[in-house]
């Protein structure tokens, strides 16, 4: 059974809390695909000490993260963490998302962090300020979404996407604060 894309363009954009928590949800079921993956490339190259392929590794986790995305984006709309939390993303129009905007959109979401990264790097920070910055870089990147219409995150915006609603999906949101 197929929707109407006029119909899934009506739908409300995803509460912002949902999102976040989707995000802390997420991270938890990646920590497990970046684990295999990093077992699979370090057990296939033999991989001896931690330093050795370190920039191979990181292209390949990359990588790794890119096709998992990208693959549940387009194929539903939804990860296990967006179909927990009753999310769902879809393009401006609310069609489903095509592979070239997928990948823009992960390539747009690394945004929320890198320049944070690339300012505690290239300032010498040590210790806490190099988890410090990119975390307020994240902290910025979400209160960007108060000057968007539809309070999408940047990388929605500019990828043409849109994180809604699934319709006649609930969850629990009582155990945290108002959205808005």
């Amino acid at each position: 059974m197929t929707q109407d894309p006029t119909e899934i363009y009506t739908l409300p954009a995803a509460r912002l809390k949902n999102r976040l928590f989707c995000i802390v949800y997420e991270a938890m079921l990646v920590f497990g695909v970046l684990f295999m993956a990093t077992w699979l490339f370090s057990t296939l190259l033999e991989q001896k000490h931690a330093l050795y392929l370190r920039g191979a590794l990181q292209d390949w986790l990359f990588v790794v993260l890119g096709l998992y995305f990208c693959w549940f984006w387009t194929h539903g709309g939804q990860t296990l963490a967006m179909k927990t939390w009753a999310i769902k993303l879809v393009d401006k129009h609310g069609l489903p998302v095509t592979w070239k905007r997928a990948l823009a959109r992960y390539a747009l979401c690394w945004l929320s962090v890198l320049p944070g990264m690339a300012v505690a790097h290239f300032s010498g920070a040590r210790g806490w300020m190099m988890l410090l910055m990119p975390a307020l870089n994240f902290v910025i990147w979400v209160a960007a979404t108060r000057f968007n219409s539809d309070h999408q995150f940047p990388h929605d915006h500019f990828a043409g996407t849109r994180l809604v609603t699934v319709p006649g999906k609930t969850n629990d949101t009582s155990l945290s604060l108002d959205d808005e």
